[in-house]
């Protein structure tokens, strides 16, 4: 797996959503890989603290900017 690869499926990996193929592959990557571990980290930060933010914190341009980020992830 590639570190692109890898990226493309943090999501799906964080909800379980992966084949026990593609997962195993995405496990042994991480093994290997420093930065894609740091990535799944800061990935795995983010959402714990995003959760913690109630969504009246967030001005409406602030919300809009931050899901056209998140929906930009999986466009490829």
């Amino acid at each position: 797996m590639t570190c692109e690869e890898l990226v493309e499926l943090v999501t799906a990996y964080l909800e379980g959503e992966l084949d026990t193929t593609t997962e195993t592959r995405f496990v042994e990557h991480l093994a290997i890989c420093e930065g894609c571990e740091r990535y799944l980290d800061q990935i795995r930060s983010t959402i714990r603290e995003l959760g913690t933010l109630p969504p009246e914190s967030l001005s409406e341009p602030a919300r809009t900017n931050l899901l056209a980020a998140f929906r930009g992830w999986h466009t490829g």
